[in-house]
């Protein structure tokens, strides 16, 4: 038995849930956080967003510039294997990492944005949400000799960008309360919102089993759901390039690109 039969194997029978990191989304063109090829990257925390204007600036800046990618790129084939599978009643639906609303483009029905989304902005202090596109507009019209290719950044898988010179960047105020604004997507040093993780325990608990995608589970907020699928007896495969937390775990682990798995998958359980 090969590995792609192996995993049919273990998949078929049931509708299992996914889990997926951003390594789902590299043959789409966004880097991944942590692959065998990835360079070192030093994200900003919560606590330096909310307590540095400077670092807050810094970040608003770069992240105004990869905001233009990110409205640019385009799910990958698997991102539509995954909607597909959910749409054949194989899989319950996806719990991902990744903020960059692909699933949902690729038309998947059932997806949990464990870390948020680029697509809204949050006041910190009044909690009003405003669509990152009107955001996108008033960082343009403060900015208006801001002029920064996409081409000539790094991009970061949570729409960041890599610049030196952000000083002179403005960054407006809520417009209701004059509180900070937040992209609505979670910070390295912030609690995922409870409801998000209870919703995502329920789905692992109805699925048959549990299938992680491109995630090297370094950080807690993946890690757990496949802690509590092997407490509960699911089994688990895990596709990933590079080693991940939860190896030990898994009833398969494939290395290598979750594109080329999940075609094969398809083609075994259709």
């Amino acid at each position: 038995m090969d590995q792609i039969d192996h995993a049919a194997a273990l998949l078929r029978g049931g509708r299992f849930a996914i889990l997926t990191g951003a390594g789902m989304s590299t043959d789409s063109g966004i880097p991944d956080y942590r692959g065998p090829d990835s360079p070192k990257r030093t994200p900003m925390t919560y606590q330096e967003f909310i307590g540095d204007e400077t670092r807050r600036r810094h970040y608003w800046a770069r992240n105004h510039v990869g905001y233009r990618h990110m409205r640019s790129v385009e799910p990958n084939e698997g991102h539509r294997v995954v909607a597909r599978l959910e749409a054949l009643g194989l899989a319950l639906g996806v719990i991902t990492q990744n903020v960059d609303l692909l699933h949902e483009r690729a038309g998947s029905n059932n997806v949990i944005d464990l870390h948020g989304r680029t697509d809204a902005v949050v006041c910190l202090q009044c909690q009003t949400k405003f669509p990152r596109a009107y955001i996108q507009l008033r960082l343009d019209i403060a900015n208006p000799d801001f002029d920064v290719s996409i081409a000539d950044v790094e991009i970061a898988p949570d729409a960041d960008a890599v610049l030196a010179e952000t000083e002179t960047f403005n960054v407006p105020a809520c417009e209701v309360c004059g509180g900070i604004l937040k992209p609505d997507v979670v910070f390295f040093g912030e609690n995922v919102p409870r409801h998000r993780v209870e919703k995502s325990y329920a789905m692992v608990d109805q699925g048959s089993a549990l299938l992680v995608l491109g995630s090297s589970l370094t950080v807690a907020s993946g890690l757990r759901f496949v802690n509590h699928a092997a407490r509960t007896g699911k089994p688990i495969l895990i596709v990933n390039r590079g080693e991940t937390r939860g190896d030990s775990l898994a009833d398969l682990k494939l290395e290598t690109g979750t594109t080329e798995f999940l075609l094969g998958l398809e083609r075994e359980l259709s």
